[in-house]
């Protein structure tokens, strides 16, 4: 088993920044993959950034692209998510995500998931 936790989630305006975190303990976390999703209120959950366990391969979404940074410290198991230049549309809850395999983290097949965090931008 895997626990996450997020935290950081707040209000922002647009154009700020904020970073998340989440910090894994369990099972071997530091060797798992993980990743960001969020949802919106009415809408789906949808996939914004995923990293590899070794911290070399990571994905975004468009929506995110060039805006978004996605980072660990295996040391600390935890996993960041820097987002920068926040839109009114980047606002909803953002789960951190976990598995063995990173594939099934991009697809949003993970077997773990935080409880988490809000993110509200203001225009």
């Amino acid at each position: 088993q895997v626990q996450l936790v997020e935290s950081g989630g707040g209000l922002v305006q647009a154009g700020g920044s904020l970073r998340l975190s989440c910090a894994a303990s369990g099972r071997t976390p530091s060797t798992y993959a993980m990743g960001w999703f969020r949802q919106a209120p009415e809408k789906e959950r949808e996939f914004a950034a995923a990293i590899h366990g070794s911290g070399d391969i990571t994905s975004y979404a468009d929506s995110v692209k060039g805006r978004f940074d996605i980072s660990r410290v295996n040391a600390k198991n935890t996993v960041y998510l820097q987002m920068n230049s926040l839109k009114p549309g980047d606002t909803a809850v953002y789960y951190c995500a976990a598995d063995v395999r990173y594939n099934d983290v991009v697809r949003g097949s993970n077997d773990y998931w935080g409880q988490g965090t809000q993110v509200t931008v203001s225009s």
